[in-house]
């Protein structure tokens, strides 16, 4: 029943992403304006969606299944990162290859998913996996993909999604409840995000060849991993390490740390590709060829995954 509502919900996002490739096919809009909806959705969307997903009442149940949405945040993104290392070497992928396989574009699909699947106050344990990401982005996958051996923590903290995130705790912890008129505008804007994020991901794919993605050798097993070998790697970790254990709604909370790790690869690793000068239009290609094809690989793991747990 959930992989059907997550197919159902995947193929809506489908269909919005080909609106905004017909924007650009039709020359209604050139592929460089998605950057200002880009804009928007980074320093407006995401902080509503954040900060709404906060506004829960507090209760010992919530806050336990933070820790245990936190724990497996980082145990799966440490699991990663080590096998990308090692894969790495092996097959000498570049940084792009390996910063595409261990990111995922969480940041626009997960929330839009998991309120469509689960229902909005499963969406809290989305923070989590959030911070994790956003921490790591701006950390290990900047110094991946321009060498660096130095950790910007002012790059970290001055995130707007990570203040964003800061502010959402500090209302939980507290038991700060905003005036409705106020939460009813923040739940608005933040319903944008999965609409604006394909929107913007329809008008990349609309301004490319795709003839030119059989151009890539490596795109192929790229693509393999993201969407088919990380994942599954995922559920073993999740099956056999007795973390969905630890609450009552571990299973649950652990199901939405393994939707955020099975969507496609990050769109903020072009961005990054870019301002760093590596090779954007590969990291672009893998991010929009695991798009097309997350709409049959995610419902697959979905089930795999209540299969076996």
């Amino acid at each position: 029943m959930i992989a059907l509502i997550l197919a159902k919900k995947i193929l809506s996002l489908f269909l919005i992403m080909v609106m905004g490739a017909a924007l650009v096919k039709t020359k209604v809009l050139k592929a460089e304006e998605g950057k200002s909806i880009s804009v928007v959705t980074l320093y407006l969307v995401m902080p509503c969606v954040i900060i709404s997903s906060f506004q829960v009442e507090y209760t010992r149940e919530i806050r336990d299944g933070l820790i245990l949405a936190l724990i497996g945040a980082v145990a799966v993104h440490v699991i990663l990162i080590a096998v990308t290392e090692v894969l790495g070497k092996a097959l000498r992928w570049d940084p792009v290859e390996k910063a595409s396989a261990i990111y995922s574009n969480a940041g626009n699909l997960i929330i839009p998913i998991v309120t469509a699947m689960l229902g909005k106050e499963w969406v809290i344990y989305t923070s989590a996996f959030l911070s994790v990401q956003l921490i790591l982005l701006w950390s290990h996958g900047k110094m991946l993909l321009c060498g660096e051996k130095r950790i910007d923590i002012r790059k970290i903290a001055t995130n707007v999604n990570m203040i964003s995130i800061l502010v959402g705790i500090l209302l939980f912890l507290f038991r700060i409840q905003l005036p409705a008129v106020l939460q009813d505008s923040i739940d608005t804007v933040g319903s944008m995000v999965g609409p604006a994020a394909m929107i913007v991901t329809g008008m990349l794919i609309g301004n490319m060849d795709l003839k030119k993605l059989a151009a890539y050798k490596n795109l192929g097993l790229m693509v393999f991993v993201r969407l088919i070998g990380f994942p599954l790697l995922n559920i073993l970790f999740i099956k056999f390490s007795g973390l969905a254990s630890m609450v009552p709604a571990g299973e649950t909370i652990l199901l939405i740390t393994l939707l955020a790790t099975i969507t496609p690869s990050a769109s903020t690793i072009t961005q990054m590709s870019q301002v760093y000068g590596k090779d954007a239009d590969y990291a672009s290609a893998i991010n929009v060829a695991t798009t097309l094809l997350c709409i049959v690989t995610m419902p697959l793991m979905v089930m795999l995954y209540q299969r076996v747990m």
